[in-house]
């Protein structure tokens, strides 16, 4: 029988936990061993772009997923007791949910390494998994649980090699910034090395993907500018007058605004490179991976979950990273703060030598399909993690103990078939042993 495995958290096309719930379920729904469960519904627009082909075969899963969700809250997580295997999504501050499944993983992501005793807070959770081996170090030092590193992927029938389009002037220099903007991702630090950078070259463009779901999280960002960022009435944010405001020409950037994660690809075979100078990544950076899985050479930062994309010559590293003593109330043990300068030499060393440019992009994505950077292969590591896991059987909520019976009554003697009778568990007698009748517990084996 097929195993029902809820992922506790919502598909999309447009962020990061979006993109990984999208291609597991999509893998996973003609598994003929899983049975994959979204934590929330999936519309119409969490699958905009994606090949209707995979979204035909995958229309029984998804509909029998809604199905699930459509459920009114106190039949579906009255006793916060699911029939299925959990993974349950924690981000920084690891707060599980009240949810607990027959088996229950915990999908841990996170940069705030202000962590404590782990195994309390973790308890019902047969395993920690996480995207990183920084997360994993992280959570090892805080937990005596085994834990799991299951590296995010790419779609390679999307993110590959190809030819440019012709679509954009080709005597110009395209550099791509991909990611939601915070303080982590480090956009200033482009803005700040793109500033040097078109300054000693006239035909240097950055292309930005720098919107997200959540405008909240962006909203004021300035780091080491010197005007944070603005939104419009509508929400938006304004990427060419922040990029105005510090002093760069508008027309030397192109936003190109939210996108569906499957028109990605279109947009990165246009690029000259990528530069993602984050201060730390839980998992290793998404759309760096997805760059270098298109054959252009990335510009990363060495630290955090980053350096699990580093490997010889498939990037450049930018290995001068500061430590950074704190942001807000968070703890940054591993964070790293790219230098500038050595931003700027990178791309130099990019602009001058097309050959080189080719020779690292083609090691890059050389390097995703032999490390099995994919999300078939994420899929198929944790599908056989979830069917590793024995499946427990649900606790029923505890009943008050019986008291005595009332005078001139015979006291029920206990039910040997009652799920909480060692007996029962090992003998799963068909009948009562009660043969008068007397017993009145809820006995599944009843005559």
């Amino acid at each position: 029988m097929a195993r029902r495995v809820f992922l506790n958290w919502q598909a999309g096309i447009t962020f990061g936990w979006g993109i990984l719930g999208v291609n597991i379920f999509l893998h996973w729904a003609r598994d003929a061993d899983l049975r994959p469960v979204m934590g929330r519904p999936i519309a119409q627009h969490d699958l905009a772009g994606i090949n209707p082909l995979a979204v035909l075969a995958a229309l029984p899963a998804i509909r029998e997923s809604n199905k699930f969700n459509a459920q009114p809250d106190k039949d579906k997580r009255a006793q916060q007791a699911l029939d299925m295997t959990l993974i349950d999504a924690l981000a920084n501050g690891l707060n599980p949910s009240p949810l607990r499944g027959k088996a229950n993983i915990a999908r841990c992501v996170f940069e705030d390494t202000q962590l404590g005793p782990l195994d309390g807070k973790l308890g019902k959770f047969d395993v920690l998994l996480c995207a990183s081996n920084w997360n994993a170090q992280l959570l090892k030092e805080h937990s005596a649980k085994p834990v799991r590193v299951i590296f995010e992927g790419v779609d390679p029938a999307l993110f590959h090699f190809g030819p440019k389009s012709g679509m954009l002037d080709p005597g110009r220099f395209y550099i791509f910034s991909g990611g939601k903007v915070e303080y982590r991702k480090g956009q200033d630090l482009v803005l700040l090395a793109f500033k040097e950078f078109a300054r000693r070259h006239d035909d240097a463009v950055l292309v930005t993907a720098w919107h997200s779901p959540w405008a909240h999280i962006s909203k004021g960002f300035q780091g080491r500018l010197q005007a944070p960022l603005a939104f419009d009435k509508d929400g938006v944010a304004q990427i060419e007058k922040w990029v105005a405001d510090n002093g760069i020409a508008p027309g030397k950037v192109i936003d190109i605004g939210p996108i569906p994660n499957p028109l990605m690809p279109a947009v990165l075979r246009e690029m000259d490179c990528a530069l993602q100078p984050s201060r730390a990544e839980a998992c290793t950076n998404l759309p760096a991976k997805e760059a270098m899985a298109c054959g252009i050479p990335v510009i990363v930062a060495d630290n955090t979950g980053v350096q699990d994309l580093i490997d010889g010559d498939n990037c450049i590293a930018l290995r001068r990273q500061a430590p950074i003593a704190g942001f807000g109330d968070w703890e940054t043990a591993g964070w790293g703060e790219s230098d500038v300068e050595e931003i700027v030499a990178a791309l130099e060393r990019l602009y001058a030598d097309a050959a080189q440019r080719r020779r690292i992009g083609l090691r890059g994505a050389e390097w995703i399909l032999a490390q099995g950077r994919t999300w078939q292969e994420h899929a198929r590591q944790l599908k056989e993690l979830v069917l590793s896991l024995r499946a427990a059987p649900l606790t029923a909520p505890a009943r008050p103990a019986a008291g005595p019976a009332p005078p001139g009554r015979k006291a029920s003697p206990p039910c040997p078939n009652s799920p909480g009778n060692a007996r029962w568990r090992r003998a799963r007698r068909a009948t009562c042993a009660a043969a008068d009748g007397s017993c009145r517990s809820r006995c599944r084996r009843r005559r």
